[in-house]
Formats: structure tokens, C-alpha cells, sequence
């Protein structure tokens, strides 16, 4: 309550909202004039929930973008009032999106912030049936399956950057896998199996396609290069996940 007539104190016009993980009450929705908007890191109603990047990247998506979004009591489901779309490619991590998106949500609110104070902005209702739950992330999901196909891997390398970063064991050991990329070649040997190491990098091979790890880091040591390992020991047979 204490918090709730410090913020109708201010007697704000509007409060801008980016990245905040609980639910707002009704008091504090109302407490500014004009209301609260969000600044949401996704299409809406694409992706509703605490990490719409990294659920944008696991799900292959091909873009991804900004909507400003007048706030109500639901988990992202309020008025959209603005949009800015970007273009995502297979090599951009959740770190990059997130600094890109970080930007493009910066200008589109500078762009719309004198029609929000005018009112003359259009809300659109979202299709609650085309929304999908980006739920939060955890540590226990960036372990990698070795059975799963080397796309798929590659992907959640990729959203699991900056945190809480994919790994995998060797000799029981942990080994976080910063970066990578991949190919769809079928090549003998089993999944996890480091099928080719030396100095122009490392391949292991996935349920299907082979994953090619460019960056690693054991457990206690700094992040390095596959092919600088490689330098030390060469892993070729290694079974990865075991």
C-alpha cells in the first residue's frame, strides 16, 4: 500500500514498463493518467511471458520485434498500440536480439509517446488463439540432449546466450558450449560422439546433422576456442552428454 501512494504521489502522466517479471495490480495500472504501457520484446500475441527472445529463437522464428502495449491485469494480453518488426537469422544469439530490440523499443516509444499523450492512437485487441506462453527459463533446460537434431541444438545455443548458456559433461565434468554452428550431413558414430577435432575446430554428432562447436568452456577455465583446445588435447571420440 506504501508503495502503491508513492507511485499516485507523483501524479505521473503515463509509466513506462520494460522487462518488469510480476503481474501489476489494478492501482498501480491506474495510478498514472494516462496508464501504463509495456514495452514487449515480441510481436504480441506471439509470444506472452518472461522470455519471448529465447522462445522466439527455440521456435525458429523468423522475425521477431516491439509492440507497445497499453497494460491491463493479464500476463501480456493488453491493447497493442504500436509495432516495429527485425528480421532474426540463424546467427543471432539472445544477447544480440535483446540489444537490438533494446533499441528499436527505445525509438518506437520516442516515436509514439505525443499520440499516447493526444490520444489519438487506434488500440487493436490481440487474438488470445494465436498467443503462445514464452515461459521462464532454467538452468535444467540448457543441458544438451545429443539425441535432438543439430538445428535444434543450434538454436538453443543461441537463446541460452547470455544465460543460462547450454553445456553438456565430459568425464562427468561440465563443458558450457558458447557458440556453434551446424550441418545437416548424417555421419557415422553416436550421438554426442566427437566424430572430428583439430585445429579448424570440433564436430560432434547429434540425433541428427553434426553440430560444429566454435567456442567452449570447461568447468574453472575461460572461455576458448574449439581449435584451441585442440592445441592441448585432441578430443576425436570423445563422447560428449556421458
Amino acid at each position: 500500500p506504501q508503495a502503491v501512494e508513492q507511485l499516485q504521489a507523483f501524479a505521473a502522466d503515463l509509466m513506462v514498463v520494460a522487462a518488469y517479471g510480476l503481474l501489476l495490480p489494478s492501482a498501480v495500472l491506474q495510478a498514472p493518467r494516462l496508464g501504463c504501457i509495456n514495452i514487449h520484446a515480441s510481436l504480441l500475441p506471439r509470444w506472452r511471458g518472461a522470455a519471448p527472445i529465447q522462445r522466439a529463437i527455440l521456435a525458429g522464428d523468423r522475425e521477431t520485434g516491439i509492440t507497445l502495449m497499453q497494460m491491463d491485469e493479464g500476463l501480456d494480453t493488453g491493447k497493442m498500440l504500436a509495432k516495429s518488426t527485425m528480421q532474426l537469422d540463424e546467427n543471432m544469439t539472445a544477447a544480440f536480439v535483446h540489444d537490438e530490440l533494446k533499441q528499436l523499443g527505445a525509438g518506437l516509444l520516442m516515436d509514439t509517446i505525443g499520440a499516447i499523450e493526444q490520444g489519438t492512437l487506434q488500440p487493436e485487441q490481440q487474438e488470445d488463439a494465436q498467443a503462445c506462453y514464452a515461459r521462464k527459463l532454467s538452468k535444467q533446460e540448457a543441458e544438451i540432449d545429443w539425441q535432438k537434431s543439430a538445428q535444434i541444438l543450434h538454436r538453443e545455443i543461441r537463446a541460452f546466450n547470455p544465460w543460462p548458456v547450454s553445456f553438456t559433461r565430459l568425464h562427468q565434468q561440465s563443458v558450457k558450449i558458447w557458440s556453434a554452428s551446424y550441418k545437416p550431413e548424417t555421419v557415422k558414430g553416436k550421438p554426442g560422439q566427437i566424430v572430428r577435432h583439430d585445429r579448424h575446430g570440433m564436430e560432434v554428432c547429434c540425433g541428427q546433422g553434426v553440430l560444429i562447436i566454435d567456442e567452449l568452456q570447461f568447468a574453472g577455465k575461460k572461455r576458448t576456442s574449439a581449435a584451441q583446445v585442440f592445441n592441448a588435447r585432441d578430443l576425436t571420440d570423445e563422447v560428449l552428454g556421458e
